[in-house]
Parts: structure tokens; C-alpha cells; sequence
């Protein structure tokens, strides 16, 4: 779900270095952070949001010598979380860890949205993308993603795929590969990701199009077959697994369906906050202890401007409108 960082964009992200000097003195004097700033997390403990958000959150207490307090507050798909920094004042005391779904699908799931991705908030800084996996059951037949597709087709609606719930990460990227090849395949939804792996490895549903920690012991124990991956370059967990754009099929090529994590704040955070969480943030990202936080979750490192950031998430919420409106999807 997100597309490379290009040359452009690196050379974007250093430039934003020459900001750190003149951003880190005005903030001296200002004295930020003279107090705990608080970084919402907008789902339970335990998940990617909430791992990628507590290894942020030790990072900049360390280098601040400041405590950053973690709050959990989940529901309605990370919408009630992300509507309370967008109400909170907009002086860097306030943080998001945003995510795909919270960022750019919920505006079009949730008609009555309590705030705007756009116009509510202030991106900071990317912080990393997780590549999904498709999976298959080891009875089915197709080891390839070519050869899946032959088969959907041979049998429309007959292969059930399962997900962490309609609108959740593993639906959308499923109903996109659906679209950009005309394939048919039954959607289960599920209450998490956990119990969709569970009825995989039990045969209950036929194939499942998530990230790759929940589906790695599987693969390696082959319970399950991996096929592809979504990202535009194959992933270091598993370098023999194709990318969906390799497979050759028709609607395929320049395919990318990762999910995607980053920190927002208020709309009218001053410039300088701002550029200081970015510079803070992306350091962070090199550091030894946030490298195993995200190798554990199968994440990549995305350090990256907060106007890079902007367009990826204007960019996103397009892209997952259209996907929304073909496929029909609702949330229960």
C-alpha cells in the first residue's frame, strides 16, 4: 500500500537534515518538550501499531530525557483514537501513530468520520511499511500466483480467502488484487488476524493476504504455501517469494499493497516541532533496538520528509476509495 521511496525523495528526506540545527535550537528555547508528550496508539496492546509506536516512543525519551507517555485508545478501526489528537491542541504534546487503515481507508469506510486525514492533522514522519503475503493452504493445488489465479477463474467464488475484518488491511488488499485481475474469490471476514490464520491452517478458508509475522512459522513448517508478496521488491524474510508485479499476470505489473505506519499531530502544529519530531523520529529509525522492533514485525524503515509523507497519505486515500467503491465494501 505504499509505493517506493524514490531517489527524490531520499535526496528530499537529507535535505530536511539541514533543518536539524536551527529546528533543534528554536525548540531549546522554547523549551519543548518541557513536559511528557503523549503518543496515541488507536488499537489494543500487542499489535504493529502498538510495537512500532512503544520503540518510537523509547527512542525520543531517550534522546529528550523525557518520558513519552503511550496511550492506547482503540476502536471503530482506529477512528476514536485518531478523533482525539485531531481535537487536541496542536502543540506537539499530541501525537498519532497512524496507520493505513486509520489514515486512508477509514475515510471512505466511515461516512460520518469525526476527522479528516488531509485537513485534521499534520504529518510528521514515516516510519515504516510491512509487506503482506498471499498464502494458500498446502491442499491447494496452485504454486504459483499464476496459477491461482487460473484456478479462481476455473472456479469463481468457490476459494474462500479469510481477514481480520471487513476493511482491515488483509480485505483491501485481497479486493485489490481481485480488481486488477478479475479473478473471484469468497471473502471470510474474521474478529482479528489470529483466528483468519487459525481456519487457514485449518482448512477452512483456502488463502489469506496479510503480514508476513502472523504467517511466517507457518510457511516455514509448510502448513501454508506463500505465493507472493505485495511489496515492489521481494522481502528479505522470504527473498525465494515473487512479488505480485513478477508473476506475469494481466493487471499485475507496478502492483504494491503494503500496509504502512506514521506519526501525525494536530493540524497547526508549529513547523518547527514538527521538524524536529521528523528529524528525531527518522534517527530513530537507524537505531539498533527500533531495527529488531521492526524486523520482528516485518517492517521496513521508511525515514522520510513530512511532505513525503503528506503525499503518501493524499496518494493512498485515493487509491483505497477506488477499491472501496468497485468492491462494495462496508463495515459491519
Amino acid at each position: 500500500m505504499t509505493p517506493g521511496i524514490t531517489r527524490r525523495q531520499a535526496c528530499l528526506a537529507a535535505a530536511g537534515g539541514a533543518l536539524w540545527s536551527a529546528s533543534r535550537a528554536a525548540m531549546a528555547q522554547q523549551g519543548y518538550p518541557g513536559r511528557p508528550p503523549h503518543l496515541i496508539v488507536p488499537f489494543t496492546p500487542g499489535g504493529s501499531s502498538d510495537v512500532l509506536g512503544r520503540a518510537i516512543g523509547q527512542e525520543l525519551g531517550r534522546a529528550w530525557n523525557q518520558a513519552v507517555v503511550i496511550e492506547n485508545v482503540p476502536g471503530a478501526g482506529g477512528s476514536v483514537g485518531a478523533e482525539k489528537v485531531a481535537r487536541a491542541p496542536a502543540d506537539g504534546y499530541t501525537l498519532l501513530m497512524g496507520h493505513i487503515g486509520t489514515l486512508a481507508v477509514n475515510p471512505s469506510l466511515y461516512p460520518k468520520l469525526g476527522y479528516d486525514p488531509l485537513r485534521s492533522f499534520a504529518p510528521v514522519a514515516w516510519v515504516a511499511r510491512v509487506p503482506n503475503v498471499l498464502v494458500v493452504h498446502a491442499s491447494v493445488p496452485a504454486r504459483t500466483l499464476a496459477e491461482l489465479i487460473a484456478l479462481a477463474k476455473a472456479r469463481p467464488g468457490q476459494l474462500a480467502y479469510g481477514s481480520g475484518g471487513n476493511g482491515s488491511a488483509a480485505h483491501m488488499t485481497m479486493e485489490y488484487l481481485k480488481l486488477q485481475t478479475g479473478a473471484s474469490f469468497l471473502h471470510i471476514p474474521y474478529k482479528g488476524t489470529a483466528p483468519s490464520v487459525n481456519d487457514l491452517l485449518a482448512g477452512q478458508v483456502q488463502l489469506l493476504f496479510t503480514g508476513a509475522p502472523a504467517l511466517l512459522p507457518h510457511i516455514k513448517a509448510g502448513k501454508m504455501r506463500a505465493l507472493a508478496v505485495s511489496s515492489p521488491r521481494r522481502i528479505a524474510l522470504l527473498p525465494e517469494v515473487p512479488t505480485v508485479a513478477e508473476s506475469g499476470v494481466a493487471g499485475t505489473q507496478g502492483f504494491e499493497a503494503d500496509q504502512w505506519y506514521g506519526v501525525v499531530a494536530p493540524a497547526g502544529t508549529p513547523a518547527e516541532i514538527v521538524a524536529l519530531l521528523n528529524q528525531q523520529i527518522n534517527r530513530s529509525l537507524g537505531s539498533a533496538e527500533v531495527g529488531a522492533r521492526l524486523a520482528a514485525e516485518g517492517a521496513e524503515a521508511t525515514p522520510a520528509t513530512p511532505q513525503v509523507f503528506g503525499q503518501l497519505i493524499a496518494s493512498e486515500i485515493q487509491r483505497w476509495a477506488r477499491v472501496i467503491k468497485a468492491a462494495h465494501i462496508t463495515v459491519d
